[in-house]
């Protein structure tokens, strides 16, 4: 006779509940590896211990919704997202946190437009091209290289918010933490598409982990991802002698790879993949100018058109 999936183990725990600890470890897991942190990282910033994060992630832990509420302040990311339930549309983060900024009278607008099913373009003016991917793929020299060889602008989002705050990165998330850095980041977007000229864009790595801005960059832009081995990637970090935010962590291998997996669904939103494994940085130029060849000659004939 089958035992009911709910029957409690040996250990008083039931099947369903087994079920649901290890898929909240798995959401625990990937939502740090979204926001780019290594359990170290979240460990100091949490001040809960790294052996109990260690074991909260394998589904072992004695979960504590207080517990849980720490490790989401320290992502920055909504508790609903931690805890598991229906994996709702890519869209959904973008209008819940649009929601949370709306005035009465657009949350009334927004429902009158829903209830009569009519539809409405939201889509911003063309701004050119955003490539996106983690740190080491390649695009501050890439997207430098093809700037220069269309006559477009070539704008580092990261070096954008430095220069509009004066102050560096490192420095802006000491002050301020990763939840006042994305605010800036949004910011600094904002001020870039507001400038209404054709540009290449070069996106920090966790640009993809604050819905509204990721959707703002899919709407504005014809977005790439850059996509290379982890190995990779590591190599050409410690190339440039960055290893923000895993310094000092002998797993950082392991921790790239979660950070990797966790983005990589969102990383693939993008309108082109642009696969840079095992090449050279001309090679890898030559590739990502044929991947971006119809997006030029289109905007070529609008202007003809003009």
């Amino acid at each position: 006779m089958t035992p009911h999936s709910d029957a409690p183990r040996d250990d008083g725990q039931s099947a369903a509940e087994t079920d649901f600890l290890d898929r909240l470890g798995q959401r625990v897991r990937r939502m740090r590896g979204l926001a780019g942190m290594s359990r170290k990282v979240l460990a100091e910033v949490s001040g809960i211990s790294e052996r109990y994060i260690a074991q909260l992630e394998s589904g072992k832990g004695n979960v504590s919704i207080v517990l849980l509420r720490r490790i989401a302040n320290a992502i920055n990311a909504p508790l609903d997202d931690i805890i598991p339930g229906g994996e709702p549309s890519p869209d959904w983060p973008v209008i819940r946190d649009l929601l949370k900024k709306a005035s009465a009278s657009q949350i009334a607008e927004v429902k009158e437009l829903l209830a009569s099913g009519a539809s409405a373009p939201l889509r911003r003016s063309f701004s050119g091209i955003a490539l996106i991917g983690l740190r080491g793929a390649g695009k501050s020299t890439l997207g430098r290289m093809l700037a220069e060889r269309i006559g477009w602008s070539f704008v580092e989002l990261n070096k954008e918010i430095e220069r509009q705050n004066g102050l560096s990165v490192a420095e802006i998330i000491a002050l301020y933490g990763q939840e006042g850095f994305r605010r800036l980041e949004q910011a600094a977007l904002l001020a870039l598409l507001a400038r209404n000229e054709l540009m290449v864009l070069a996106t920090g790595g966790g640009i993809v982990s604050e819905p509204v801005t990721f959707d703002l960059i899919l709407n504005a832009f014809y977005t790439i991802w850059l996509k290379a081995e982890p190995e990779e990637h590591m190599a050409r970090v410690r190339g440039q002698g960055d290893l923000r935010p895993m310094a000092d962590d002998r797993s950082a291998m392991a921790e790239l790879r979660n950070i990797l997996a966790s983005r990589e669904p969102l990383y693939a939103r993008a309108n082109a993949v642009v696969d840079t494994a095992g090449l050279s940085v001309d090679a890898a130029a030559v590739r990502l100018g044929e991947a971006v060849k119809p997006i030029i000659a289109n905007e070529a004939r609008m202007f003809a058109r003009g």
